[in-house]
């Protein structure tokens, strides 16, 4: 959901629009620290970073060795595919076949998912997230396997895009932030400002600016939660 400005050497997106207010709050200035969905887990344990805040899914799996706050942002796993096969897709059922090439990032819930639910697929695992999107419109595969809050910014970006089922997802969930046990307080601080993100209206004003305003949105996506 972020993404590095290769002019101005920023992130940008709905996370790190959000890691700038919690910043601003805390009165402390962002370092940002490399980790991978392969890494994440043993990165926050390790205490790498004090935070980690970019798309990252509630699941009890996270919260038994790890530290989560409320969620923020409902969220669910959906596809990208080129804008003329959209009306190929309309189910899993669509997708689970040989000649259908699934595209995921290595380490995460979307190779997690693409595994357990389309087994009889042909998966590619490409190492950079952020390539799968163009390599998919270029015909290197079929389908990318990603989550709404990212095939409503991608889709924006490129019109040989499409996300047919961006209103019908496979799962749902909320996002969360993550941080190693024994940072209880931060973990309160963090509950307690996002709350504040919510009332204020804060976190609805994100999502229209970095999400929803690239969809053609005549129904709801389940903004901030």
């Amino acid at each position: 959901m972020n993404y590095l400005d290769p002019e101005t050497g920023k992130y940008v997106g709905f996370d790190a629009a959000l890691a700038e207010d919690l910043a601003a709050s805390l009165g402390v200035e962002i370092e940002y620290v490399p980790t991978s969905w392969p890494t994440l887990t043993e990165d926050t344990m390790a205490g790498k970073f004090d935070l980690a805040l970019c798309g990252i899914t509630i699941t009890d799996a996270r919260k038994e060795t790890m530290l989560m706050t409320d969620g923020y942002l409902g969220n669910g796993k959906t596809i990208l595919c080129r804008a003329e096969d959209a009306d190929r897709y309309s189910s899993l059922s669509d997708i689970n076949h040989p000649e259908v090439r699934v595209m995921v990032n290595p380490g995460g819930l979307n190779e997690k998912f693409a595994r357990e639910n389309l087994p009889d697929c042909s998966l590619i695992v490409h190492d950079v997230n952020q390539e799968i999107p163009a390599l998919v419109a270029e015909g290197e595969a079929d389908v990318m396997i990603t989550e709404i809050m990212e095939a409503g910014y991608y889709v924006g970006q490129d019109e040989r895009l499409a996300a047919p089922l961006i209103y019908e997802p496979f799962t749902r969930g909320q996002l969360g932030a993550l941080m190693p046990k024994g940072s209880e307080d931060l973990l309160d601080y963090v509950n307690a400002f996002l709350a504040a993100e919510k009332e204020s209206g804060r976190l609805d004003e994100l999502a229209d600016e970095y999400i929803y305003r690239y969809i053609d949105a005549e129904e709801s996506l389940e903004p901030a939660a």
